[in-house]
């Protein structure tokens, strides 16, 4: 099943609440939250207080990136506030495979992302044990930046690492996806698709996500 997960970081933070009801009455999947710490990227985004009143409001899973340093120290906070999938950075994680399965432990998935010249590799050894991997497509820190084209063989050859392996986890997309990549994301091994400015920044939401799912269904 393919998702699409509009980013948050993208919407108007003044009315947070009916933009996030907006794009779910327009068909989004999940719902995606970016967490910045002003350390790991530059820039400084949301805390799971903003998570937490966000649970109140959705019925769809809420999906929290952490691109924070020490993220062991907030698994807990996020659990709490209500993630159902939390994703951390390898480049952050000095002990990835103890935070992939703390998280994993508390009934939450596990996600693991990669940022651009983070090779696969990486993943060797805890891939079997992730719900799903996340390529960036963006270097992570600011909304609105452009797809990096380089970044599809990528997906292709995660796609190809997982099918042969015989694993179950799922590639997340997240970093300048729009109507006009995101088919061609897809058909290079995508599953779930997350959008900023791609939706949150079209004047018409509804159109644009019922867009996104045809390009991915063709």
């Amino acid at each position: 099943m393919k998702r699409i997960a509009p980013s948050i970081l993208s919407a108007d933070l003044a009315r947070l609440a009916d933009e996030v009801r907006e794009v779910i009455e327009a068909g989004a999947d999940w719902i995606h939250v970016d967490v910045m710490d002003g350390h790991f990227v530059p820039n400084i985004t949301i805390g799971p207080v903003v998570v937490n009143a966000l649970k109140k409001v959705v019925s769809i899973p809420l999906d929290v990136h952490l691109m924070i340093e020490n993220a062991d120290f907030y698994l807990d906070a996020f659990i709490r506030a209500g993630a159902d999938i939390l994703t951390v950075q390898v480049e952050a994680s000095t002990h990835l495979h103890r935070t992939v399965h703390a998280i994993k432990e508390k009934g939450v998935r596990a996600g693991v992302a990669l940022n651009p010249a983070t090779p696969l590799e990486s993943l060797d050894y805890i891939l079997p044990d992730l719900d799903l991997v996340m390529i960036m497509t963006v270097n992570p820190g600011f909304g609105g930046q452009e797809f990096i084209p380089a970044m599809l063989p990528k997906i292709e050859r995660l796609k190809e690492i997982i099918t042969k392996r015989k694993l179950n986890a799922e590639i997340e997309v997240d970093g300048g996806i729009k109507v006009d990549n995101i088919g061609e994301v897809a058909r290079r091994g995508g599953d779930i698709f997350v959008g900023g400015s791609g939706i949150f920044g079209t004047p018409d939401r509804k159109e644009t996500i019922t867009r996104m799912r045809r390009e991915i269904g063709k």
